[in-house]
């Protein structure tokens, strides 16, 4: 990786390409296209200063995901000026969406970031935050990096980086840029936004409880963000040997490792490595990877690939949703039109495990929710008209709710049906019952 930089005078080269913070938003012009990573990740000093060129600029296309400060350009006013894509929703970025809004929404499989980076983003810029440089002039693209980072380095015409000390510096592959692959540098040291951290409730606890025991000592483990995937993390305290391939790394996997349920001393590859793409979480979390030789970010372009899960034996891949229909198709992205989510990792993660050698997949979801007319099934007889499919039935294994397990995986229509009618909330068995009767798919 040094062989190509000059890593012995790096030195000097960051001086000559340094520049005062104000200067870097003016690199960005109209009909630029750029991409600012995401979450906690993005160079908010810079994206603030941009916004306030807005009359001057003309389609300027920002890339980015899970945004965690409320930039203006996220505003209706900012359409054709500077505009947003976004490749995953966060809960900031589902206040703006609609017509009040500045949101353009690309729905990209994580395992898939690559071609959509070379074919439909096709970046010319670079805006991101990045760690102090390395003894050999190695800055890390942090904790957010792996997303696309290091490949719109190798990529873009113009490169602009704010130093930031609060960027951890990460180990692993891909997710550095040298001083000299860098053409404007600024510096700005400054605090990271952080979410605040929920305990997960007693519904989120009572469908994790269905979960847990059908993970073993010694399984490597993928979970999702939120409550009900910190509520199986926790659930998991009195485990052994657990292995971590994660496109997250959260707070609650950091528990786990800090009480000994996490060595990764069974994996089948990457043994005694923790792996992971992202990290979103606390203070605490950044400071533990921060320079972590036990710990190796890898990007989502290949962590994702479920030939790459595959290889670990014993994969439990465990995410969330927001309905299935009583065939077991799942929907985690949006109910009808109304877009929640974005597709992310959940179908690289369910297939991977499909594949994985005692592999298993669990999808989540709560057995009600409360709609217009009160509370609602999240088990219908068919998906609202419009709905995403993230994962299709063929390839759902374990859909959970706190009622139990239903195994849907390979099952024929009638067994799937009769199984999550029996996962359902008791209020909706009955109607579900005399619907699926009705459409054919039980007796």
């Amino acid at each position: 990786m040094t062989a190509q930089f000059d890593i012995k005078n790096w030195q000097s080269t960051y001086d000559r390409k340094w520049s005062p913070l104000e200067s870097a938003a003016n690199e960005i012009q109209s009909g630029d296209r750029v991409w600012i990573g995401g979450a906690n990740g993005v160079a908010i000093p810079v994206l603030k200063q941009l916004c306030h060129r807005k009359d001057e600029l003309k389609d300027v296309e920002l890339f980015g995901a899970l945004l965690m400060f409320p930039f203006d350009f996220l505003k209706a006013e900012f359409k054709g000026h500077i505009n947003y894509n976004c490749l995953f929703t966060g809960p900031l970025e589902r206040k703006f969406l609609g017509p009040h809004g500045n949101i353009k929404i690309n729905s990209v499989h994580f395992s898939q970031t690559q071609s959509f980076m070379k074919n439909i983003m096709k970046p010319n810029v670079l805006l991101m935050e990045v760690s102090r440089p390395d003894e050999n002039g190695f800055m890390s693209l942090g904790h957010i990096g792996a997303l696309l980072g290091d490949s719109v380095v190798e990529n873009a015409e113009k490169v602009i980086v704010v130093v930031n000390d609060q960027v951890p510096y990460l180990k692993g592959e891909s997710n550095f840029v040298h001083v000299d692959q860098v053409d404007k540098l600024v510096e700005c040291n400054h605090e990271l936004p952080f979410a605040p951290q929920a305990q997960p409730s007693e519904l989120e606890q009572s469908i994790a409880s269905h979960i847990l025991p059908y993970i073993n000592d010694g399984d490597t483990i993928q979970i999702g963000f939120g409550g009900l995937s910190d509520a199986v993390a926790y659930g998991l305290e009195n485990k052994k040997n657990l292995g971590v391939h994660s496109e997250m790394m959260t707070d609650s996997l950091l528990h786990l490792i800090k009480i000994g349920a996490i060595d990764n001393s069974n994996k089948t590859i990457d043994k005694n490595k923790l792996v992971y793409g992202l990290a979103v979480g606390s203070r605490e979390l950044l400071d533990f990877l921060d320079n972590n030789d036990d710990t190796h970010v890898m990007p989502l372009s290949t962590l994702n690939r479920p030939e790459e899960i595959a290889e670990q034996d014993n994969f439990i891949s465990i995410n969330g949703a927001l309905m299935c229909d009583l065939t077991g198709q799942i929907a985690a992205e949006g109910v009808g039109l109304n877009q929640i989510s974005c597709t992310g990792g959940q179908l690289d993660f369910v297939r991977g495990a499909g594949m994985s050698k005692g592999g298993k997949s669990f999808i989540a979801l709560s057995s009600v929710f409360k709609g217009k007319n009160g509370l609602e099934s999240r088990i219908q007889l068919t998906l609202p008209a419009g709905t995403p499919v993230t994962t299709p039935r063929s390839d759902a294994m374990f859909i959970v709710t706190e009622y139990g397990v239903a195994d849907v995986h390979n099952r024929p229509l009638k067994d799937r049906t009769a199984a999550l009618i029996a996962i359902s909330h008791p209020d909706f068995r009955e109607a579900l019952t005399a619907q699926a009767r009705e459409a054919g798919l039980i007796d």
